[in-house]
């Protein structure tokens, strides 16, 4: 009996270490983060190595590396840190207003056949407020013929991103970071703010390429794109019905 909870315990452990790896390979891919992550196990490596060989020279040197490296580490790159804490507590069930999530579609996709672009920040645990102030503040239902005015060539608003909360146009003219990652050049600055949110809060935000008239959708630093009258309903409904710790891992493909 002793060996099989002794098993168990293990079997947990070694479970419970997985996950944790997982998801930090996740918080990590495609980030500076990543680069040094290889560069570190190269290093680890040679110290236990020169350990096993006995090498006095080079494992002082790496032990007074590797405790001054922490230090650094948590200065260099505060911003991951941050923002990977920050989807830690980003775990729930959300339930949008299904009406305005096919308000919200209908308007993306007639904006796509006018190739007009826009930019579509929707509220879920974390709050925008920090994005909604100095801009336009609206406080209207958010109406397919709403965003079409918003983001309309003659509109004097149509610049910047706006914000949904609670089904309604918080506010216009938003302005959002642009996302630290390494993209493709095809990637437009609309593109970017809208993964440089998603990076930081667990927004949704659907974007409208000027360009191409191309929709895509970005969900926790990561984009879909080229979605149609089909799928974009689907992936919009999907990711509001399901908790967000599941949908992180689904709907999210990144474009080469």
């Amino acid at each position: 009996m002793s060996h099989l909870i002794l098993f168990g315990k293990i079997l947990i452990e070694i479970i419970i270490l997985w996950y944790v790896i997982y998801i930090t390979l996740l918080f990590i891919k495609g980030t500076r983060a990543a680069q040094l992550l290889k560069g570190l196990i190269i290093l680890i490596i040679i110290f236990l190595i020169s350990q096993q060989f006995e090498f006095r020279v080079i494992n002082w040197m790496l032990t007074r590396f590797f405790g001054i490296s922490i230090v650094a580490l948590l200065v260099i790159f505060q911003p991951e840190l941050r923002r990977a804490l920050a989807r830690l507590g980003q775990f729930g069930i959300f339930q949008e207003n299904m009406e305005i999530l096919n308000e919200l579609s209908d308007a993306a996709i007639l904006l796509s056949k006018q190739k007009i672009g826009a930019l579509i920040a929707i509220e879920r645990e974390g709050s925008l407020k920090p994005y909604t102030e100095g801009a336009i503040a609206l406080d209207a239902i958010a109406t397919k013929e709403l965003i079409l005015s918003i983001f309309g060539r003659a509109s004097p608003i149509h610049d910047g991103g706006i914000v949904i909360q609670s089904g309604r146009v918080a506010a216009a003219g938003c302005l959002f970071p642009l996302s630290e990652l390494e993209v493709s050049r095809s990637v437009g600055t609309r593109h970017r703010a809208a993964m440089g949110l998603t990076e930081e809060t667990d927004a949704v935000v659907v974007v409208v390429s000027e360009e191409t008239g191309g929709i895509s959708v970005s969900i926790g630093g990561r984009l879909t794109r080229n979605l149609d009258d089909l799928n974009l309903p689907k992936i919009l409904k999907g990711v509001f019905s399901r908790p967000a710790r599941e949908e992180r891992f689904k709907f999210i493909q990144k474009s080469s």
